[in-house]
Protein backbone atom coordinates (compact mmCIF):
# COMPACT_ATOMS: atom_id res chain seq x y z
CA UNK A 1 0.00 0.00 0.00
CA UNK A 2 1.22 3.60 -0.75
CA UNK A 3 -0.31 5.49 1.81
CA UNK A 4 -1.60 5.03 5.98
CA UNK A 5 -4.62 4.12 6.54
CA UNK A 6 -7.09 4.79 8.99
CA UNK A 7 -10.75 4.06 10.53
CA UNK A 8 -12.07 6.62 7.94
CA UNK A 9 -10.19 5.12 5.49
CA UNK A 10 -11.38 1.25 6.44
CA UNK A 11 -14.65 2.74 6.86
CA UNK A 12 -14.90 3.99 2.66
CA UNK A 13 -13.56 1.06 1.50
CA UNK A 14 -15.86 -1.29 3.09
CA UNK A 15 -18.57 0.76 1.66
CA UNK A 16 -17.50 0.74 -1.93
CA UNK A 17 -14.21 -0.40 -2.94
CA UNK A 18 -14.39 2.14 -6.06
CA UNK A 19 -15.77 5.10 -4.40
CA UNK A 20 -12.14 4.45 -2.17
CA UNK A 21 -9.92 4.21 -5.00
CA UNK A 22 -11.36 7.26 -6.91
CA UNK A 23 -11.56 9.72 -3.02
CA UNK A 24 -8.46 7.95 -2.10
CA UNK A 25 -6.25 6.68 -4.91
CA UNK A 26 -6.57 7.92 -8.14
CA UNK A 27 -8.00 11.32 -6.34
CA UNK A 28 -10.08 12.57 -9.65
CA UNK A 29 -13.28 12.83 -7.21
CA UNK A 30 -13.46 14.76 -4.07
CA UNK A 31 -16.46 14.99 -1.38
CA UNK A 32 -17.51 18.74 -1.43
CA UNK A 33 -17.77 20.59 1.94
CA UNK A 34 -20.51 20.89 3.60
CA UNK A 35 -22.42 22.99 5.86
CA UNK A 36 -22.44 20.49 7.87
CA UNK A 37 -18.68 19.45 7.79
CA UNK A 38 -17.63 23.10 8.49
CA UNK A 39 -19.81 22.70 11.21
CA UNK A 40 -18.41 19.99 12.95
CA UNK A 41 -14.59 21.33 12.11
CA UNK A 42 -15.54 24.71 14.15
CA UNK A 43 -16.74 23.01 16.95
CA UNK A 44 -13.97 20.42 17.23
CA UNK A 45 -11.43 23.77 17.12
CA UNK A 46 -14.11 25.26 20.04
CA UNK A 47 -13.93 21.95 22.18
CA UNK A 48 -9.95 21.96 21.67
CA UNK A 49 -9.24 25.65 23.09
CA UNK A 50 -11.71 24.91 25.83
CA UNK A 51 -10.04 22.42 27.20
CA UNK A 52 -6.47 23.10 26.43
CA UNK A 53 -6.76 26.67 26.84
CA UNK A 54 -10.07 27.54 29.10
CA UNK A 55 -10.74 30.04 25.73
CA UNK A 56 -14.53 30.82 25.87
CA UNK A 57 -16.52 29.02 23.55
CA UNK A 58 -18.55 30.80 20.66
CA UNK A 59 -21.96 31.46 21.50
CA UNK A 60 -23.03 28.77 19.52
CA UNK A 61 -21.31 26.31 21.15
CA UNK A 62 -22.25 26.78 24.71
CA UNK A 63 -24.99 24.36 25.11
CA UNK A 64 -21.92 22.08 25.28
CA UNK A 65 -20.20 23.62 27.96
CA UNK A 66 -21.92 21.14 30.45
CA UNK A 67 -20.59 18.20 28.55
CA UNK A 68 -17.12 19.49 28.12
CA UNK A 69 -16.88 20.50 32.01
CA UNK A 70 -17.73 17.35 33.10
CA UNK A 71 -14.91 16.27 30.91
CA UNK A 72 -12.58 19.04 31.85
CA UNK A 73 -13.07 17.80 35.65
CA UNK A 74 -11.76 14.02 34.57
CA UNK A 75 -8.29 13.99 36.72
CA UNK A 76 -5.45 13.02 34.65
CA UNK A 77 -3.47 14.50 31.13
CA UNK A 78 -5.81 15.97 28.80
CA UNK A 79 -4.34 15.68 24.77
CA UNK A 80 -6.50 17.89 22.70
CA UNK A 81 -6.42 16.42 18.76
CA UNK A 82 -3.82 14.07 19.76
CA UNK A 83 -2.27 12.56 16.95
CA UNK A 84 -0.93 8.53 17.63
CA UNK A 85 1.06 6.67 13.84
CA UNK A 86 1.90 3.21 13.98
CA UNK A 87 4.23 1.34 12.06
CA UNK A 88 3.84 -1.49 9.98
CA UNK A 89 5.34 -3.44 13.24
CA UNK A 90 2.50 -2.22 15.58
CA UNK A 91 5.23 0.35 16.78
CA UNK A 92 4.40 3.65 17.85
CA UNK A 93 5.41 6.67 15.30
CA UNK A 94 5.27 9.97 14.91
CA UNK A 95 1.56 11.09 12.46
CA UNK A 96 4.29 11.96 10.06
CA UNK A 97 7.38 9.85 9.72
CA UNK A 98 8.20 7.96 6.84
CA UNK A 99 7.27 4.46 7.89
CA UNK A 100 3.72 5.15 9.57
CA UNK A 101 1.14 2.83 8.26
CA UNK A 102 -1.81 3.59 10.86
CA UNK A 103 -2.75 7.02 11.76
CA UNK A 104 -5.77 7.96 14.10
CA UNK A 105 -6.41 11.14 16.14
CA UNK A 106 -8.08 11.04 19.30
CA UNK A 107 -10.22 14.29 19.85
CA UNK A 108 -10.04 14.28 23.51
CA UNK A 109 -7.45 11.98 25.14
CA UNK A 110 -6.83 11.54 29.12
CA UNK A 111 -3.94 9.96 30.35
CA UNK A 112 -4.68 8.95 34.12
CA UNK A 113 -0.63 7.16 35.34
CA UNK A 114 -1.95 6.83 38.77
CA UNK A 115 -4.82 4.37 37.54
CA UNK A 116 -2.90 3.05 34.28
CA UNK A 117 -6.11 4.15 32.88
CA UNK A 118 -7.09 6.59 30.04
CA UNK A 119 -10.09 8.15 28.03
CA UNK A 120 -10.51 8.33 24.54
CA UNK A 121 -13.65 10.49 23.29
CA UNK A 122 -14.52 11.40 20.04
CA UNK A 123 -17.17 14.35 19.32
CA UNK A 124 -19.87 13.70 16.94
CA UNK A 125 -22.09 16.69 15.31
CA UNK A 126 -24.81 14.95 13.45
CA UNK A 127 -28.33 14.95 14.53
CA UNK A 128 -28.96 11.78 14.67
CA UNK A 129 -26.81 8.63 16.93
CA UNK A 130 -28.91 6.17 15.06
CA UNK A 131 -25.83 4.23 13.39
CA UNK A 132 -22.89 5.22 15.77
CA UNK A 133 -20.00 2.86 15.11
CA UNK A 134 -17.56 2.40 18.30
CA UNK A 135 -14.82 0.41 16.20
CA UNK A 136 -13.40 3.43 16.10
CA UNK A 137 -12.58 4.18 19.40
CA UNK A 138 -11.31 0.31 18.98
CA UNK A 139 -8.63 1.35 16.92
CA UNK A 140 -8.02 4.49 19.35
CA UNK A 141 -7.63 2.48 22.07
CA UNK A 142 -5.19 0.35 20.64
CA UNK A 143 -3.26 3.35 19.51
CA UNK A 144 -3.18 4.31 22.73
CA UNK A 145 -1.70 0.93 24.13
CA UNK A 146 1.54 1.49 21.95
CA UNK A 147 1.79 4.87 22.83
CA UNK A 148 1.30 4.48 26.55
CA UNK A 149 2.60 1.21 27.29
CA UNK A 150 1.95 1.63 30.78
CA UNK A 151 -2.07 2.08 30.16
CA UNK A 152 -3.89 -1.27 30.94
CA UNK A 153 -7.60 -0.01 30.31
CA UNK A 154 -9.01 2.74 27.98
CA UNK A 155 -12.56 3.90 28.86
CA UNK A 156 -14.27 5.40 25.82
CA UNK A 157 -16.96 7.20 24.24
CA UNK A 158 -18.86 8.87 21.19
CA UNK A 159 -19.76 12.46 22.91
CA UNK A 160 -22.87 13.06 19.81
CA UNK A 161 -23.24 16.92 21.17
CA UNK A 162 -26.62 17.51 18.82
CA UNK A 163 -28.46 14.64 19.70
CA UNK A 164 -27.64 14.64 23.10
CA UNK A 165 -26.32 10.51 22.98
CA UNK A 166 -22.75 9.09 24.62
CA UNK A 167 -22.36 5.77 23.17
CA UNK A 168 -19.68 3.95 25.80
CA UNK A 169 -16.86 1.01 25.07
CA UNK A 170 -14.31 -0.06 27.51
CA UNK A 171 -10.80 -1.61 26.25
CA UNK A 172 -8.75 -3.60 28.49
CA UNK A 173 -4.62 -4.35 27.31
CA UNK A 174 -5.38 -8.24 27.42
CA UNK A 175 -8.03 -7.54 24.42
CA UNK A 176 -5.81 -5.90 22.11
CA UNK A 177 -4.65 -9.06 20.17
CA UNK A 178 -7.96 -9.96 19.04
CA UNK A 179 -9.18 -6.70 18.16
CA UNK A 180 -5.90 -6.09 16.17
CA UNK A 181 -6.77 -9.40 14.49
CA UNK A 182 -9.77 -8.35 13.39
CA UNK A 183 -8.78 -4.96 11.89
CA UNK A 184 -5.75 -6.69 10.08
CA UNK A 185 -7.94 -9.04 8.11
CA UNK A 186 -10.17 -5.97 7.20
CA UNK A 187 -6.70 -4.43 6.13
CA UNK A 188 -5.69 -7.03 4.59
CA UNK A 189 -8.70 -6.89 1.82
CA UNK A 190 -7.85 -3.55 1.33
CA UNK A 191 -3.82 -4.28 0.93
CA UNK A 192 -5.22 -6.81 -1.86
CA UNK A 193 -7.08 -4.59 -3.84
CA UNK A 194 -4.04 -2.77 -3.79
CA UNK A 195 -1.85 -5.69 -5.07
CA UNK A 196 -4.42 -6.60 -7.99
CA UNK A 197 -5.44 -3.08 -8.89
CA UNK A 198 -9.00 -4.45 -8.82
CA UNK A 199 -11.76 -2.24 -7.30
CA UNK A 200 -14.91 -4.10 -7.90
CA UNK A 201 -18.22 -1.54 -7.19
CA UNK A 202 -21.02 -2.07 -4.21
CA UNK A 203 -23.88 -1.04 -5.16
CA UNK A 204 -25.89 0.33 -2.07
CA UNK A 205 -28.66 2.88 -1.50
CA UNK A 206 -26.20 5.73 -1.17
CA UNK A 207 -25.59 5.14 -5.21
CA UNK A 208 -28.07 7.18 -6.51
CA UNK A 209 -28.00 10.63 -4.84
CA UNK A 210 -24.82 10.82 -2.54
CA UNK A 211 -22.21 8.91 -4.02
CA UNK A 212 -20.12 11.61 -5.82
CA UNK A 213 -18.37 9.18 -8.39
CA UNK A 214 -20.00 10.09 -11.76
CA UNK A 215 -18.22 7.73 -13.87
CA UNK A 216 -19.29 4.40 -11.72
CA UNK A 217 -21.97 3.10 -13.91
CA UNK A 218 -24.07 2.67 -10.72
CA UNK A 219 -24.38 6.13 -10.33
CA UNK A 220 -28.02 6.89 -9.73
CA UNK A 221 -27.52 10.55 -11.74
CA UNK A 222 -25.68 8.69 -14.74
CA UNK A 223 -29.77 7.56 -15.34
Amino acid sequence: MSSPWSYSGIKLFEQCPKKYYHLRVAKDFKEPTSEAMLYGTRFHEAAEFYIKEDRQLPEAFKFVKGALDSLKKIPGDKHCEYEMGLTENLEPCGFRDPNVWFRGIADLLIIDNAKKEARVLDYKTGKSAKYADTGQLELMALAVFKHFPEIQRVKAGLLFVIANVFPKANYTLKQAPALWQKWLRNHDRMKAAYASGVWNPRPSGLCRKHCVVLSCPHNGRNE
